[in-house]
């Protein structure tokens, strides 16, 4: 224990010259290493590699990017290179820029499980970046990108994870490359890391707090025989190097420059106060199934990377060919150290997992209670200021959403999705959902522990349609996906309002703008985490395809002349965004309680009928009235307890008229006279055209509310209030919490 001389001394030093954040590095035990061979003075690298049925292994050195053949082949000695079921050499003379394949041979008894091939170029699982492109052969062995040696220094600048809690964040989910490809971007590196950086101010404009990337680990552009198909995995659902980021993003050409660039984009982001997560898919690879190509995994221990059935075949609950044997100890133990490396060799905040269910199965496919890997990365404490986000779903039928994992984990919540969706279409008997999805989902959260922050709301993601879409498209157009229309979602609560696809209806076209600024208003005035689909704020569209994976194009591509075209759009989102931030009473860490809990002793929660009597839930009305009372200064502390940190902005009413009924309705303000009494002023109103369909905060008119609101068909309004002046009540400032 420091004495008080003691103490003094050290705050007078960091005072002086204060001492730069600690910044990880965490060394990887495999892969390729550079290093100094002790007592030498030779400078090399250590491979090391996992294989505990390879009979021989041999490390290919490579010259060129684009040399069909190494120029060097060095083999393992299994007496001396070999320990235990690690392989590792030290090469001397080589260095960072080194590019290189590993090949093992072994048996080849699928039926066992065994695929080895000792012909195939095999990729460091553990590579921490991959150089050049699958080159065409005739001699049938395929020659994929090649790993290259890493140094993984980097001047972060003081850059630290910006540990903003979950319930203060607004995703943005975007893809990398489509953010800038489009030649209306304007940016001086399209479809690169480096062209997102460009975009920073558009981001901040936004208000949004974080980015949510499309996958950015390694993924095949082209085929194994080198050609380009005619449809590929666009999006980067198909992994075949977990480690690196990827290649096809880079703006320069050496290979492993995209180490760098994507480190500058994190620092930038950072720098902006905008953080980073990243979609990750430790569900399954590109290696497909048993007549996939052997790529990595395959070639050096297939029956441990992989699910197995009857035969060697692959088990598949990812609907891609394979499934990744999480919960082997090898293979979690892979997944544990990959998010270690992005977390601290790249500063990440967070991670969505996709498909996550299938880190809940074991090797024979079954759910687990405690998932071994689940249990590891909740347990973490190099992961515990990271976000963590499952896809609680997979694609053989596991869906655990509210029942995913522990409370660490918060869940892409599909069911926010589908009831928003099918309120606002008018289907019958929604209000009920809307009500317990505006609140928070305590039904799916609140009798675990978690909390509304555990709840990652949206309306529309990279998987399925855009907003624009939504309104426009009742039957989705994914003929240009080569799949007859078969592929893609068959019941995206969409209708089209009279006219499928674009229309020069007017009246068509009002319901449809009122429709999306409808759903914006809902997704960020709702209790939980906002996440907002890249373009939706200003009508980007796919031509109703809802499942455009592989259409690299301008199909899926963001088209910034919307944002010129749509400007009354982007600064609705904008409004609601920056209200949503500000105002506390939308973030809450509790759920909601009901009853006279808040300032001024008015529930924190409160629902009505138009009539402006208490609902009832019975009735399967099409209309609700939400009231969200401030919290009280007590609950804010205690809230701020729970979150481990501060809370920000300060608290309003928050009163909201929701209609999705197909004929105008008259709603009255709730007869409670502490309710009505209050200085309503007008916030947003989806019934007016720009720019007063929102108002920047405190500039809206004030509301009689002795006068009953007419509300057209499919509309909502809403009002704040400023709660009773609370001489103990301070503006609270938002300090460095937990992701959670």
């Amino acid at each position: 224990m420091f004495s008080r001389k003691s103490k003094a001394v050290v705050e007078r030093l960091h005072a002086e010259q204060p001492l730069p954040p600690l910044q990880f590095s965490h060394p990887l035990p495999y892969g390729a290493l550079l290093r100094d061979r002790s007592g030498r003075q030779e400078q090399g690298v250590q491979f090391v590699v996992y294989s505990r049925s390879a009979t021989a292994m041999r490390v290919l050195l490579y010259d060129a990017v684009d040399d069909p053949e190494p120029s060097e082949v060095i083999a393992l000695d299994p007496n001396k290179d070999r320990w235990g079921d690690i392989w590792s050499i030290f090469v001397p003379g080589i260095g960072q820029g080194q590019l290189y394949h590993f090949q093992a041979d072994g048996p080849f008894d699928p039926e066992r499980g065994h695929r080895f091939d000792g012909q195939a170029r095999l990729i460091d699982p553990y590579s921490r970046a991959l150089a050049g492109h699958f080159l065409p052969g005739t001699d049938g062995i395929i020659r994929p990108p090649k790993s290259v040696v890493i140094d993984d220094s980097f001047d972060w600048q003081g850059d630290r994870h910006l540990r903003r809690g979950l319930a203060d964040t607004v995703i943005y989910e975007m893809h990398v490359r489509g953010f800038t490809a489009s030649p209306t971007s304007g940016v001086s590196n399209p479809g690169t890391y480096l062209g997102v950086i460009e975009k920073i101010p558009y981001l901040k404009s936004l208000g949004v707090t974080a980015v949510e990337l499309m996958p950015v680990h390694e993924f095949p552009t082209e085929l194994p025989n080198g050609t380009r198909p005619e449809q590929f995995n666009y999006w980067g659902y198909d992994p075949m190097a977990f480690f690196a980021p990827h290649r096809g993003y880079a703006a320069g050409k050496e290979p492993g420059c995209q180490v760098r660039e994507f480190k500058e984009m994190v620092r930038a982001l950072h720098a902006a106060g905008i953080e980073v997560i990243l979609d990750v898919v430790f569900n399954h690879t590109a290696e497909g199934n048993h007549l996939g190509p052997t790529l990595s995994f395959k070639g050096l221990e297939n029956r441990v990377y992989y699910m197995l059935g009857d035969a060697g075949y692959y088990r598949n609950y990812t609907g891609c060919g394979n499934t990744i044997n999480g919960n082997h100890p090898i293979v979690r133990e892979l997944i544990f150290l990959c998010l270690r490396h992005w977390v601290h060799n790249y500063h990440i905040d967070g991670f969505r997992f996709d498909l996550a269910s299938v880190l809940s199965r074991d090797r024979n496919g079954d759910i687990l209670p405690n998932p071994p890997i689940v249990e590891l990365i909740t347990e973490d404490p190099m992961l515990a200021d990271t976000k963590i986000i499952a896809e609680a779903w997979d694609a053989a039928g596991a869906y655990q959403v509210g029942s995913f994992a522990s409370l660490r984990w918060a869940e892409w919540n599909g069911r926010y999705r589908d009831d928003v969706r099918r309120y606002w279409r008018g289907d019958y008997a929604q209000t009920g959902h809307l009500a317990t999805r505006l609140a928070g989902s305590s039904d799916l959260y609140g009798d675990d522990g978690r909390q509304p922050y555990h709840s990652i709301n949206f309306v529309t993601s990279h998987d399925g349609y855009t907003l624009n879409d939504l309104v426009t498209y009742r039957d989705k157009h994914n003929e240009a996906n080569g799949e007859g229309n078969r592929d893609g979602d068959n019941n995206s609560f969409s209708d089209n309002y009279g006219v499928e696809g674009p229309t020069k209806r007017a009246d068509i076209d009002a319901l449809r703008a009122r429709q999306i600024r409808n759903m914006l208003a809902t997704l960020l005035l709702s209790q939980g985490v906002p996440m907002v689909l890249a373009g939706d704020e200003c009508r980007r569209t796919q031509q109703g395809n809802n499942n455009a994976y592989c259409q690299d194009n301008a199909t899926s591509w963001f088209d910034w002349g919307l944002v010129d075209s749509h400007p009354d759009l982007l600064r609705y989102v904008r409004e609601l965004v920056r209200f949503r931030l500000d105002n506390p009473t939308l973030r809450r860490r509790l759920f909601l309680e009901g009853g006279a809990t808040e300032a001024g002793g008015l529930p924190d929660v409160e629902w009505f009928s138009p009539e402006g009597t208490h609902v009832d839930w019975y009735a399967a009305d099409a209309s609700l009235v939400c009231f969200f009372g401030a919290p009280s200064r007590a609950k804010l502390l205690q809230e701020d307890d729970v979150a481990a940190g501060g809370v920000e902005g300060r608290p309003r009413h928050v009163l909201i008229f929701a209609h999705a009924g197909s004929l105008p309705r008259r709603f009255h303000f709730p007869r409670p006279t502490a309710i009505s009494s209050l200085p309503w002023r007008l916030f947003v109103d989806t019934r007016r055209s720009a720019p007063d369909d929102i108002f920047p905060l405190g500039s809206g008119p004030l509301a009689d509310t002795a006068e009953p609101l007419e509300l057209l068909e499919r509309s909502l309004v809403c009002y704040v209030a400023e709660p009773e002046p609370d001489p103990d009540m301070k503006r609270l400032t938002l300090q460095p919490t937990r992701a959670v």
